[in-house]
């Protein structure tokens, strides 16, 4: 029975808010029916109708996977310090991350499904119903990890999010050694998109052993920049305070990662031009441009002053510690990490093509718009999350099934005593 009222109270919690409330959530409906009809003209016509072809196989919608990947993998540097080192700062921020990073598991398979064409087709990416290649294939790999940390990052909340709703401490030695798990999990599924790309030997743009590495770093920069955003948001639109010190310790580890990915960035740039060979061309295409051919030069270039101004403001603690240069620079590094490991990093190993020949890729409109209909699924879920927890983890909500009310006291005042107890 407990089961069916804290159902119930999620439902709730998610339909009901302010005007504001409403105009995002429809606003992101509305983005999402638009991707749903530019999915069905995809369905309809084939992937005719993007701008993918024989020498780009991979587009807009593999580049925001592997960004999304990222987006997932980031949550560690929450649930690490909050779990496994009980680092009370953290400790009501948490499961925000955990949401974070099922809002994003959600994008990566919404784009998969998109990238394949026809929907059907994903029955073979089911273990035993399927053909998986396992262990032979990265592919393989790449579906079990996700799905795995999907798993986790979906079970460990909901328990401990029940446990509250039903007025119960969370048993540690149930869900801990999840945790643990997790913790090493978001480093494979990042690790293994990585060499799904580097053991590719046909295009050397990404055939080197510095790709897994800097996909962690540029993963912790752009998804402890949103965390950062996004917390803010919570702690000054809500009730539920997020400690002071959870900002300052994740501004320290963006900014770290934003200047670790900048030397491994720069390293790959020195191997690339210091002596380059025929295998530099794709990455002469990328900044410079190649025999005329040059239209991801600009999105590099701005994707490259907007890291390395936003790392620079980061790294001065003054501008660290003021709120509004924070949190600008979180956004543009965003931003800045968003094109280079998406348009810089994808496209660019498919120009040129083995044989030498140059086709540029450019994304049609039914990219773009399914491609803004899956963010804005993924919002929409991260919006749901975010909204049924909060209301539990501040005490607000809990079972009716459980005694916790004295004469003359409120159910909110008995759920927030209740809550501080656990």
């Amino acid at each position: 029975m407990h089961l069916k009222w804290f159902l119930l109270s999620g439902l709730r919690s998610a339909t009901t808010g302010g005007r504001r409330y409403h105009l995002w959530m429809g606003t992101l409906t509305l983005v999402m029916l638009l991707g749903a009809y530019g999915y069905s003209v995809q369905l309809r016509d084939g992937l005719g109708v993007t701008g993918m072809n024989d020498h780009t196989s991979w587009g807009l919608y593999i580049s925001n996977f592997t960004f999304l990947v990222g987006m997932a993998a980031a949550a560690v540097m929450l649930v690490l310090p909050a779990y496994v080192l009980e680092d009370v700062n953290f400790s009501r921020a948490v499961l925000i991350a955990e949401g974070v990073a099922v809002s994003a598991l959600c994008m990566c398979l919404a784009f998969v499904v998109a990238d394949l064409g026809n929907p059907l087709a994903s029955w073979h990416l089911i273990p035993k119903i399927g053909i998986l290649n396992f262990p032979r294939s990265m592919l393989a790999w790449d579906v079990v990890v996700l799905n795995g940390y999907l798993a986790l990052n979906t079970i460990i909340p909901f328990y401990i999010l029940y446990s509250h709703y039903t007025g119960r401490t969370p048993n540690k030695s149930r869900y801990v050694p999840f945790v643990y798990l997790s913790v090493f999990w978001a480093v494979s599924i990042h690790l293994v998109t990585a060499f799904l790309m580097a053991g590719l030997p046909a295009r050397p743009f990404w055939n080197h052993g510095l790709l897994g590495p800097r996909f962690l770093a540029s993963a912790f920069t752009a998804g402890t920049a949103f965390m950062i955003l996004l917390l803010w948001f919570v702690d000054s639109e809500t009730d539920y305070d997020i400690d002071a010190g959870a900002f300052r310790k994740l501004a320290m580890v963006t900014t770290v990662a934003a200047q670790v990915n900048l030397i491994m960035l720069g390293s790959e740039i020195f191997t690339e031009f210091y002596f380059p060979t025929h295998h530099v061309e794709s990455a002469r295409y990328l900044f410079f441009g190649l025999e005329g051919y040059d239209a991801l030069v600009p999105w590099i270039r701005v994707a490259l002053v907007m890291n390395v101004g936003a790392t620079v403001v980061l790294t001065l603690h003054p501008l660290r510690e003021n709120r509004y240069w924070l949190l600008s620079s979180c956004a543009v590094l965003f931003v800045a990490v968003w094109v280079e490991k998406g348009m810089g990093l994808v496209v660019p190993g498919f120009v040129p093509s083995p044989l030498g020949e140059i086709v540029e890729y450019s994304p049609t409109w039914v990219e773009v718009v399914v491609t803004a209909g899956i963010w804005a699924m993924g919002l929409f879920i991260l919006t749901v999350l975010t909204k049924v927890a909060l209301p539990i983890e501040l005490g607000i909500e809990r079972s009716p099934l459980i005694v916790q009310e004295r004469p003359g006291q409120t159910r909110s005042q008995a759920g927030g005593k209740q809550r501080a107890g656990t």
